[in-house]
């Protein structure tokens, strides 16, 4: 029995700190972690006759250290070094020694309590302690050395007296902040090039670009800052949306619309349509509006996923900012009021087209004649068709094949012949599609004999075997 009480006691010692712990957690949790109750649990931890776990007191100041301010402990950075402090002086006895982990902590404590000078001071007693350094304990320390704005030292230290393995985008990221926040924008854009220079871990990221275009912005040095995105592009650096979005709203508020649509355009062109869709919305509540052709780019964007109506705000506000839509613009909306069925906005935009002396070219008919065909209303299709042809615009393929197919669908066989033979006569290409429209209209009718005269013709007929998809379809 002997043998075990002292198994039994020991047993219960761990057990008891993790209920401190445990406390400990819940106060910090449920934001009622007083500074006067952490350091009462903190002691009582720390007179727990076992050694207090090291790796349960880092995951403690770790989770302590990102806590936010809340009314019962406004600085929560500043407690982890107190209670530090407490057990530096609680003894060796009571306390494992710290190890890297802790220090990084400590140290970035400092950073985010305003307290870089005691950063320093930690730093300088984990050399002390023989223990290897790591590049999260020289970021903080990069950190706190900005902070008190000796961003030039603090450059020393990564250059010189960081292992040469050890620095990181983030550690470069550190004094390219300090640089571009004191007004030094010219002096980070040397190191990021130093950076691409090195190469490898050393690579600029877009984080590390997006810091420092961010610093010319801030300067008022509109093109410079243009001349590092491109340069950044050219590097094979990816935007991501973050950038985009702190980019375009510099750009606008600087009134350089022409280098906000370059850049607008290069999203579309990475496939960010809806970011771009997004931006253009905060661009119209502040007055600014891309040109036409961009606008154009988000508005086909926008038909396509069934938003329509946000693509029709877009299409209207170009003309109030003063930019007249193109063809191109109305071709995209006429395109989206067709995929809705929307067919009396698409007459009211045709109206609006010839007030504007906008001429309607082979997309714009192609587009009106399949809307109106598909809903059945042949005459008013008719009517597009009619109109086209006195314009001088000469159909296609699609064209003829949208009212054929209409006409075979409805059982008007002798108006789909009769368009069929005009498209021979105009000379516009035949192809099987065409053909096989036909045949399957006058099987489904009950005119086999028709059907088998057009499949001898068309095997006797030098056609083209494959579907015609050119830009008149949509």
């Amino acid at each position: 029995m002997s043998r075990l009480q002292p198994r039994s006691f020991s047993s219960s010692v761990p057990s008891r700190a993790n209920e401190l712990l445990s406390e400990f957690h819940h106060h910090l949790g449920s934001g009622t972690l007083w500074p006067e109750l952490a350091r009462q649990l903190f002691d009582q931890m720390l007179r727990q006759p076992v050694p207090v776990s090291v790796r349960a007191l880092n995951g403690l100041f770790a989770a302590l250290a990102r806590a936010p301010p809340s009314t019962a402990c406004t600085n929560a950075p500043a407690l982890v070094i107190d209670l530090f402090n407490r057990m530096a002086q609680a003894g060796r006895r009571q306390v494992t020694a710290p190890t890297i982990y802790t220090y990084s902590i400590l140290i970035e404590c400092c950073h985010r309590a305003c307290r870089p000078d005691l950063g320093l001071a930690f730093f300088g007693r984990l050399l002390q302690t023989g223990i290897t350094t790591d590049v999260i304990t020289y970021s903080s320390l990069l950190k706190c050395l900005c902070d008190m704005k000796r961003t030039e030292e603090a450059l020393g230290v990564l250059l010189h007296r960081m292992p040469n393995d050890l620095p990181n985008v983030i550690s470069y990221s550190v004094i390219l902040k300090s640089f571009c926040d004191s007004g030094r924008s010219h002096l980070a854009l040397d190191l990021l090039r130093m950076m691409a220079e090195k190469g490898s871990d050393h690579s600029p990221s877009v984080v590390s670009y997006s810091v420092v275009i961010d610093g010319f912005f801030k300067e008022g040095e509109i093109s410079k800052a243009c001349d590092l995105f491109h340069e950044m592009m050219q590097q094979g650096v990816v935007p991501d949306v973050v950038m985009y979005t702190s980019i375009i709203n510099a750009l606008c508020k600087a009134r350089a619309m022409d280098k906000a649509e370059v850049v607008l355009r290069s999203m579309v062109h990475n496939g960010q349509l809806k970011e771009v869709a997004r931006l253009l919305k905060v661009m119209r509540s502040q007055g600014v509006m891309p040109d036409v052709v961009t606008c154009t780019l988000v508005m086909d964007y926008l038909c396509k996923h069934g938003r329509t109506k946000e693509a029709q705000e877009i299409f209207y506000s170009m003309a109030v900012n003063g930019q007249k839509p193109d063809i191109v613009a109305y071709c995209t909306m006429l395109y989206g009021y067709s995929i809705e069925g929307s067919l009396v906005d698409m007459i009211d935009l045709c109206e609006l087209m010839a007030r504007d002396g906008v001429v309607p070219n082979l997309r714009c008919f192609n587009i009106l004649i399949n809307a109106y065909a598909k809903h059945g209303m042949m005459d008013v299709a008719l009517l597009f068709f009619e109109d086209m042809l006195k314009q001088g615009v000469k159909p296609n393929e699609f064209t003829y094949l949208t009212v054929i197919s209409a006409f075979c669908k409805m059982g008007r066989m002798d108006d789909a012949m009769e368009k069929f033979r005009e498209m021979i006569d105009m000379g516009v290409p035949v192809d099987t599609e065409v053909y096989m429209c036909m045949i399957e209209g006058y099987l489904n009718h009950g005119d086999s004999v028709k059907a088998k005269e057009l499949i001898t013709e068309m095997k006797n007929t030098d056609i083209r075997h494959k579907p015609w998809k050119g830009n008149g379809r949509t």
